[in-house]
This record gives structure tokens, C-alpha cells and sequence, in this order.
């Protein structure tokens, strides 16, 4: 399944701009007092700030030319109570609109997070780390900012210049006609050109993540960039991905800006025209200086939004640019569903059945063909073969971190599918070749995903790990439970990020335990004592064991040779040295 976020972006098809705001306002439906509150605010300040002009223009006309004093000053203090009265709903719809933004981007990432969580390992194999997280820290901030700081900001515009407009047409149409022509020719421009500048705002977005995906990929590699003396190649791809994301910013903020002085030259041909047919209406008797100053403040009340409309429409359409990458996110599907059960057979099961088993992590390039094999509750089973044959894709497949193309896995009889994550997790524990830890100490990482141990005071635990036999492991560690364990592990060895990973398989009593080359990173009296471990395990615990260590599967019941897309039964462990031996000369 495709799960490249940047080819499809590719390839599916934008969706409008309307409707893609309408789909963003779905996740702030409990805002809608507050909106609506907002909305009241901002309609009652453009409202009082357009009657302003008309109201000027009264006096002039009734006060100021018959130098009636006192009604001018009557008049001013009735305005200045309307502009204050307008000031106080404009900050209130700001600090409204405030709460609502930082509540949107709160549950905006919130569901980004929770939704990645549903994807399968294939969607973060497809996509890298750095891009994934600009888009749920600089996207989702660019949305942030259109609705805290701009949408209010947007819709006072509009009925500012909505309510501008009237006011012109009203107070004289051939005049209002003439001065909203330029208003016209703008908005035909500004409908052209919004896709162009979607398209650009997307393309920044997407090199934006890149360069972050980029920092990310060689920070996290820059010891061995260092090792190799390879801090040129650090360099050449920073600069490389650092001009990709320039050039794509330059030709966005070109984009972003580009209305800015179109507007304006049409604000002041609309200037133009009020002046010169306003005085060939006043030189005929057909209009007042009053009128005149009216309009021409209705005319700059219509033109100086646009100008921010400019702004506005530009910090819009990044929003939306960058809605469009947070929605391929959240339209996105698993490709390993949970189905039902159909299996009506009660009779014993072995632990885990492959049937007829085909798979590849690309259509139609298969990695394993026709696999059949069984694993019996509380054997021990050891995969070997050259790299590349396919052992660890078994395991995952054992894991359900994929599902094969053909055939059907089979957990204790059911279908693999059939199981809740929770449930299968329970039953089946993985310890990774490069186990992943987090910031914390011992005790989180051991208890992590064991829902049985988080409410366990530190004596539980450590009673807990003293009957599993795990105590000599704990005691490697200065702290015991309480040792710090830095971001990445990097804080204590790999060795013993190893027993942490070890222990806190172990603890959840699997039904089937995964070792995926568990032993490599450790020393052999380490070794020696984790195999003592796993000798102690319940007699119904299933092991699984990947290793190119020969004396790692010494003991194991049985022997799977896993290569060329085959798993073949290797019968002795002589005769397993001998398959891999041969096996690995082939390769």
C-alpha cells in the first residue's frame, strides 16, 4: 500500500479551498459560542466604524459649513463614544479568537498523534521522521495562526467592504458603480492566482519538512559521519536540502506578496476616480463636499481592506496548503484491519500456524513464497539463514507488524487478524536487535506498554523482577530502577539497553517471545545469564530465536533454515551449520 505522503500529494487531486475549511471547522464545533460571540464582536465594530464616514460627512454638510460649534462638538462626542464602543468589541474578538486558536491547535495535534498511532510500521518505513514532524509542529502552527490572529480578521474585512460597498451604490449609484470597477478586475486576479499560490505555500511546506527530515536523518547519524570523516557529506546534503528549501520560500513569499502592490494600484485608481467624477457631480450642483469626503472614506474603507485582504488571503491559503498535508494524514486507513473470527474448530492449536504464507513488502515482489510451517506451545525454535533471507521479515509477520499477501497466520488457532492490538501484544513479546528507549529512567522503560505493572510501587516491582529471576540484570544498572536513561538510550550502553528491552519483554509473560538477534550487542557472561532467563520462562512460553551466533541456538528444539523466500525444516544442529555454511557460500 502507498503510504508516501509526498507522492500523494503527487497525485491526488487538491481539494477546494471552501471545502477544506469546511472539513477544518468540523474540529472546532465546541467552539461555536465562542465563534459566534467573536462574530457579534466584529459585526458591531465594522458596523460602527462604517457609520462613521456617513456620519462625518453630516456634519460637515449641517455643522461645519454654517459654523454651528456646538453641534460639531455634540457630534464629535458621539463619535468618539461609537469608536470606543467599536475598540472594546475588537478586543474582545481578538482574545476570543485567541483561546479558540491555541484549543484548535491543542486538539489538532492531538489528533494528528493519535491518528499516526493507528498506522502500520509501513507508513513510518515510507515517510521520514523529520517531515512527519514538521507536519505536526509547523503545519498544524500555520493553521493556528489563520484562526487565532486572521479569520475574524478575514470576515471583519469582508463586512467592512460588503458594508462599504452598500454605503457607495447608496449614496450615489453611478458613482458607487464607477468606484467598485477596479474591486472587480481584482477579485479576478485574486481567482486566478490562488491556486498558483496554494501550489507554491505546499511546495515550501514540503521542503520545509525535508530540511527538517534531512537535520534529523544526520544528527541522529553523526557519529558515524564523524567516524568516517564524512563531514562533508553532513555538509553537501544540508546545503543541498537547505537551497531546495530557499528557493521554494523565495518563490512562496513572491507568491504571498504579490497582491500587495496590484491592490494598491488599484485603491488608487479608485481614489482617482471618486476625486474627479465627485467633483464634476459637486460643479454641477449634483453633490456635497460633505458627500464627497463620505465617500471618499467609504472608498478608502472598501480599498485598505483588500490591501489586508492580500495579507489575509495569503496567510489563508498557507493554512490551507498546510491543511492539505495534515489531511493526507488523517485520511489515511491501516492496511491491517482487525476482522472477525471465523473459526468454529475448538480443538488444540499450536501456538502460531503459517498457511501457504507469501510475502513482499512490494506488490508483485515477493520476499517469502508459499510458507507452511508450526510452532508447539513451550518449544524453543531458532530461524537461521544468510542476511537477506528473510528471517526477520518471518518474525514480523509472527508479530502482525504486516500481513502477508497470501495465506493466513494463526494465533492459537485464530486468525492473527481476528486479534485487538492489546490483546496480541499481550500474547507476543519482540525484543529488537536495536531496541528504542525512551527519556526516563529504568522503571519507565521496563513498565512500558505493561498495564499490569504501571500501578506497581517500586518494592512490587522489584519483588515482581526478583521472582522472574531477573535481579542479577537490575543490579548491572548504578541506580537500580531509578536510573536516568537519556533521549535515545544514550546515556548507558547498548549492552544495557539490551537487558532493559529484555526485561521488559520477559515481564509481560508472553505467550511467544521473539528474539531478534537479542544477544548481539551483549557480552557472553550477559549472554550466559539472559539464557538462564529464558531457561526459567513459563513451560508454555513459545520461544522464537534469531541468531548468527551457532551457541545461541545450540538448544533450540528445532531449526528453521530461512532463505530464498523459503523456510525449510533443518532437522539437527550439525545439519543446520552445514545448510547455513552452504547457504551463505550461495549467497
Amino acid at each position: 500500500m502507498n503510504y508516501n505522503l509526498n507522492n500523494i500529494a503527487d497525485q491526488q487531486q487538491k481539494t477546494s479551498s471552501l471545502s477544506a475549511l469546511k472539513k477544518l471547522l468540523l474540529l472546532i464545533q465546541e467552539e461555536r459560542s465562542n465563534l459566534l460571540l467573536a462574530l457579534v464582536a466584529i459585526l458591531i465594530n465594522s458596523g460602527l466604524n462604517l457609520l462613521g464616514p456617513y456620519l462625518t460627512g453630516h456634519v460637515i454638510d449641517t455643522y461645519i459649513v454654517k459654523k454651528d460649534y456646538h453641534g460639531v462638538l455634540l457630534w464629535a462626542g458621539i463619535l468618539l463614544g461609537m469608536y470606543m464602543v467599536a475598540f472594546v468589541a475588537s478586543y474582545l474578538q481578538t482574545r476570543l479568537m485567541g483561546g479558540v486558536g491555541q484549543r484548535m491547535l491543542f486538539k489538532l495535534r492531538n489528533t494528528i498523534f493519535n491518528k499516526l498511532q493507528e498506522l502500520p510500521v509501513e507508513f513510518f518505513n515510507q515517510n521520514k521522521a523529520g517531515d512527519l514532524i514538521s507536519r505536526v509542529n509547523n503545519d498544524t502552527d500555520k493553521i493556528n495562526q489563520f484562526f487565532s490572529q486572521s479569520l475574524m480578521q478575514f470576515i471583519g474585512t469582508i463586512a467592512t467592504m460588503t458594508g462599504a460597498g452598500i454605503f457607495l451604490l447608496a449614496i450615489n449609484v453611478e458613482l458607487g458603480a464607477a468606484t467598485l470597477l477596479p474591486g472587480l478586475l481584482i477579485f479576478i486576479i485574486t481567482k486566478f492566482c490562488s491556486p498558483w499560490i496554494k501550489k507554491r505555500n505546499a511546495r515550501s511546506m514540503q521542503r520545509t519538512g525535508g530540511l527538517s527530515a534531512e537535520i534529523q536523518e544526520s544528527l541522529q547519524n553523526f557519529k558515524v559521519i564523524i567516524a568516517f570523516n564524512r563531514r562533508d557529506y553532513f555538509r553537501n546534503r544540508f546545503e543541498t536540502a537547505n537551497n531546495q528549501n530557499y528557493t521554494t520560500a523565495i518563490k512562496a513569499g513572491i507568491a504571498n506578496n504579490i497582491f500587495i502592490p496590484v491592490y494598491g494600484f488599484f485603491a488608487g485608481m479608485a481614489q482617482l476616480i471618486v476625486l474627479t467624477f465627485g467633483i464634476y457631480l459637486i460643479a454641477h450642483g449634483q453633490f456635497s463636499i460633505g458627500l464627497l469626503v463620505s465617500y471618499l472614506a467609504y472608498a478608502t474603507n472598501f480599498y485598505n481592506p483588500l490591501r489586508q485582504l492580500a495579507a489575509l488571503w495569503t496567510g489563508f491559503q498557507v493554512a490551507m496548503a498546510g491543511w492539505d498535508r495534515i489531511s493526507y494524514i488523517l485520511n489515511m486507513e491501516t492496511n491491517l484491519p482487525i476482522i472477525p473470527d471465523t473459526n468454529t474448530n475448538n480443538q488444540p492449536a499450536p501456538v502460531m500456524e503459517f498457511r501457504d504464507v507469501s510475502f513482499g513488502y512490494q506488490q508483485g515482489q515477493e520476499i517469502l513464497h508459499h510458507i507452511n510451517f508450526t510452532l508447539q506451545q513451550g518449544k524453543t525454535y531458532a530461524l537461521v539463514g544468510p542476511t537477506g533471507g528473510g528471517k526477520t521479515t518471518t518474525a514480523s509477520l509472527i508479530a502482525r507488524l504486516y500481513d502477508p499477501l497470501q495465506g493466513q497466520v494463526l494465533l492459537n488457532g485464530k486468525d492473527i487478524r481476528s486479534y485487538q492490538p492489546a490483546e496480541r501484544s499481550s500474547k507476543i513479546g519482540f525484543i529488537l536487535q536495536e531496541p528504542f528507549l525512551f527519556t526516563g529512567t529504568v522503571r519507565e522503560n521496563i513498565i512500558y506498554g505493561n498495564t499490569n505493572l504501571e500501578n506497581y510501587t517500586t518494592q512490587q516491582l522489584e519483588a515482581t523482577i526478583t521472582d522472574a529471576g531477573l535481579q542479577s540484570l537490575l543490579s548491572i544498572f548504578e541506580n537500580g530502577l531509578d536510573t536516568e536513561v537519556s533521549s535515545g538510550g544514550e546515556s548507558i550502553s547498548l549492552g544495557q539497553k539490551q537487558l532493559i528491552a529484555f526485561m521488559r519483554a520477559v515481564l509481560r509473560n508472553p505467550d511467544l517471545l521473539i528474539l531478534d538477534e537479542a544477544t548481539a550487542n551483549i557480552d557472553t557472561i550477559t549472554e550466559k545469564i539472559l539464557q538462564e532467563i529464558l531457561n526459567k520462562l513459563p513451560a508454555t512460553t513459545t520461544r522464537v530465536i534469531i541468531a548468527h551466533r551457532l551457541n545461541t541456538i545450540q538448544n533450540a528444539d528445532e531449526i528453521f533454515f530461512v532463505n530464498a523466500g523459503e523456510i525449510i525444516r533443518a532437522g539437527s544442529f550439525d545439519h543446520a551449520v552445514n545448510m547455513l555454511l552452504h547457504g551463505e557460500r550461495q549467497s
